[in-house]
């Protein structure tokens, strides 16, 4: 095969993203180094309006703000005297009275960027906001804590960054048959009979074919592992509860991952946000308690952590066209069987104290959460995957 024709005809790997290292560096790291904790990770694309998720009820400033838009005190339901729900979040607030619920609110960063862009790449690669890094967290989990690339899977046909690493990549897959009859293509037989060619050294190609034979490893045993297992629950008839269902599958087949990431996307909402965000959160919570009760059906809930988050909030004030526009901090949701504070972590942000651009001030960094999970869950060195040292918080 030519190089002329593996580039071609590479195209047909595109799914199983090219994982930049050597074969055998997967085969380095113990299997007992990753544990047997999982963790999920769910992204609300675009900036998920906080404040009428999470709703400060009691505070007129609220309403003042929102004339139109904010959410009305008896729809509202009561986590507090003080504090509720958006009324179409009902499933959480069963999973908070079950106590399988934290809430961490205003989190951020220092020196916030309102650019959705941006802003995703700094939470997924866990950097300051003046900083650029071509590496997410969870990547660099992988490289000095993984072991083959399925040791982490995003539900999904592309890879985000916060799942690339430096020398190791996740495995992005949205249907584990799908994938694994790509894997079967004549192509890759023809990548195996060629894998040793000398003109591979030459052209700096031969770690791809040991990469895309390493990915065709992974797909038969992401197939055959998962398909060992079915499930009764009826989940959300929609993309992001086809995602929980294929993530759940997965955790409850035993396979050997330990991170899955997923997204649900559409929280842009600068117009008409009521309508828009009231779909896409009973979309999250309908998708969320299916999964949770998939789990504990199969006794795997207690060893998964579920962290969703948005790349910023809204601001405070509605616009004129009925939404609102891009904010910073906002709020971050941890569900899991080993909470050790549940319900709401802090308090809500100041809605009189806000910054110069009319914003909540953050008071949490998203990164101290990163570390929490790294250190207390994943029982790992978060320094060393987030290349600074954090403050632990006390969520688990």
């Amino acid at each position: 095969m030519d190089r002329r024709k593996f580039l071609k005809q590479s195209s047909l790997a595109s799914s199983l993203f090219f994982v930049p290292s050597f074969v055998k560096a997967f085969e380095q790291v113990a299997s007992s180094s990753l544990g047997y904790k999982r963790l999920v990770i769910i992204q609300l694309s675009g900036g998920n309006d906080g404040l009428n998720t999470v709703i400060p009820f009691r505070n007129d400033l609220y309403y003042k703000e929102r004339p139109t838009l904010a959410i009305p005190r008896n729809d509202i339901i009561k986590l507090t005297d003080e504090v509720g729900l958006n009324p179409n979040l009902t499933p959480l607030k069963r999973l908070y009275d079950d106590g399988h619920l934290s809430i961490i609110n205003n989190v951020g960063y220092p020196n916030p960027v309102r650019s959705h862009f941006r802003s995703m790449d700094i939470w997924q690669t866990a950097t300051d906001s003046d900083k650029y890094l071509q590496s997410g967290w969870l990547g660099r989990y992988l490289d000095h804590y993984g072991k083959h690339p399925h040791s982490a899977i995003e539900i999904d046909e592309s890879l985000s960054l916060a799942m690339k690493g430096e020398t190791m990549n996740a495995i992005a897959t949205q249907d584990p048959k799908a994938f694994y009859n790509l894997s079967k293509d004549p192509y890759f037989k023809n990548i195996h009979n060629h894998q040793n060619d000398v003109h591979l050294s030459e052209h700096n190609l031969g770690y791809l074919y040991k990469s895309m034979i390493a990915a065709q490893s992974s797909a038969k045993y992401i197939y055959e592992t998962s398909k060992t297992v079915s499930t009764s629950i009826e989940y959300p008839n929609n993309p992001f509860g086809k995602q929980l269902k294929t993530t759940a599958q997965f955790i409850n087949s035993g396979i050997d991952t330990k991170v899955f990431y997923g997204s649900l996307n559409g929280f842009d909402t600068h117009v008409n946000q009521l309508n828009t965000q009231k779909r896409l959160l009973k979309n999250y919570a309908d998708g969320m308690e299916a999964f949770v009760q998939d789990l504990k059906d199969n006794d795997t809930f207690k060893d998964t952590l579920i962290l969703t988050f948005s790349e910023f909030g809204r601001r405070v004030k509605q616009n004129a066209s009925v939404g609102t526009d891009h904010g910073t901090a906002n709020n971050v949701f941890i569900i899991g069987d080993q909470l050790k504070e549940q319900g709401l972590y802090n308090k809500m942000a100041s809605l009189s104290d806000l910054d110069d651009n009319g914003d909540l001030k953050f008071e949490i960094d998203f990164r101290t959460i990163y570390a929490t999970v790294l250190n207390k869950w994943l029982d790992v060195n978060d320094e060393k995957i987030l290349n600074k040292s954090f403050k632990q918080l006390d969520f688990i």
